[in-house]
């Protein structure tokens, strides 16, 4: 598995997240970030996505390092519910951002009925804020949505600050990177 660096809205059900998907590719390909057509350079589900483009080179913080010529090199954008956590020594810790306490065993055991829908909201069982979960803290960047953009092989390359913020404010939304690790 090739390392994956992931875009996730702050929210856990984002409003017309397939068309907001579309027009945030038609984006990407105008600025030839991407390529218009899948192939099979994405490593999820059937391993289609969006080849990276030359126009990549823009946006990343490292451009040299990016995965020109790697067999995962490409956007997967995913519209159903997932949640993207680092692979590798995740810590499962999370805080309230309402009283500061460790909430994170209560947090991801809720999980299982964030997952189907059933809320998008986890109540502090310390002082009972309820918020999107995403509006909870953690120690290391996670998300939880609807919406995701899995850039296959750019972890290393990085994207630039003023690019994700572009990015979000697109989308209508602030978004967390998250860092997929090579389990290997």
């Amino acid at each position: 598995m090739t390392a994956q660096l992931v875009l996730v809205p702050q929210i856990s059900t984002l409003p017309a997240h397939e068309q907001k998907a579309r027009a945030l590719l038609r984006w990407l390909v105008k600025r030839r970030i991407v390529e218009a057509l899948p192939t099979t350079c994405g490593q999820g589900g059937n391993g289609m996505a969006y080849a990276i483009g030359p126009g990549a080179r823009q946006v990343a913080e490292r451009p040299e390092l990016l995965p020109y010529g790697q067999p995962h090199n490409g956007l997967e954008i995913i519209t159903h519910r997932c949640i993207y956590v680092p692979t590798r020594g995740f810590l499962e810790e999370a805080g309230c951002a309402e009283c500061r306490r460790e909430v994170g065993v209560p947090l991801f055991d809720s999980l299982e009925v964030w997952w189907p829908g059933e809320t998008d909201n986890f109540t502090c069982p310390e002082c009972g804020h309820e918020d999107d979960i995403n509006g909870f803290l953690f120690l290391q960047p996670c998300g939880f949505s609807n919406l995701g953009f899995i850039f296959n092989g750019w972890v290393e390359a990085g994207l630039r600050l003023a690019f994700v913020e572009e990015f979000g404010e697109r989308l209508g939304f602030a978004l967390r990177q998250v860092r997929v690790d090579d389990p290997a």
